[in-house]
């Protein structure tokens, strides 16, 4: 094959049924890292995704891939629920809500990933960077979506909201005694405007 048949071919998009069998292989290797964490062998990702380890390896040929891949399908999940829910409503402050809810499933199940990101493996260097960059629009979103309707106080940025929710999950998947989504919940609540909890226009965090 000519090197331009080959540049050709690595840059062509993915066919419908072949981005959803990686999709389906993703979410099962999030399952067992949710149980199992990110160490749980290759075989027991293949199993919980009825498919042959010689599958895995073929589209990630190495632990950090697989992990990376993850991660990445994991943020574009929640990214993409944050329109969705907005257009669900019934109102901007419960769309908001349930995405925090939603971003908060993230964080507390990713168990192990936090070390793994801190490693000195420079695959995952960008990987942070990349949360940040595209959650922060989607918070964004929501929050001004929720202010403009008067049901959250104007003026709140994304990235601080998040780096506060962050900050309660903290340890959340290895102390029992703590309950980060009671805390989450109290952070959402205080969002509130009077108006908007006079109006009872607002969601749950769970």
């Amino acid at each position: 094959m000519s090197d331009a048949r080959v540049r050709r071919a690595r840059h062509r998009p993915k066919r419908a049924d072949a981005r959803r069998n990686e999709e389906a292989l993703l979410d099962a290797a999030a399952a067992v890292f949710v149980t199992s964490g990110v160490d749980a062998p290759v075989r027991e990702v293949a199993a919980a995704a009825g498919v042959g380890m010689g599958t895995i390896y073929r589209h990630f040929p190495t632990r950090a891939d697989l992990i990376i891949a993850v991660y990445r399908h994991q943020v574009e999940a929640c990214a993409e629920a944050g329109p969705a829910l907005l257009a669900a409503g019934p109102t901007p402050y419960a769309a908001l809500a349930r995405w925090i809810d939603r971003f908060v499933d993230f964080l507390v199940t990713k168990h192990g990933l936090a070390a793994v990101l801190q490693s000195d493996d420079t695959g995952f260097a960008a990987l942070h960077a990349y949360f940040v960059d595209r959650l922060t629009p989607v918070c964004d979103q929501l929050l001004d979506a929720a202010a403009a309707a008067g049901q959250i106080r104007p003026g709140l940025e994304a990235y601080e909201v998040m780096r506060g929710i962050g900050n309660l999950c903290v340890g959340a998947d290895s102390d029992p005694r703590y309950d980060a989504r009671r805390l989450v919940g109290l952070l959402v609540a205080g969002l509130r405007t009077e108006v908007g909890d006079a109006a009872g226009s607002g969601g749950d965090c769970g």
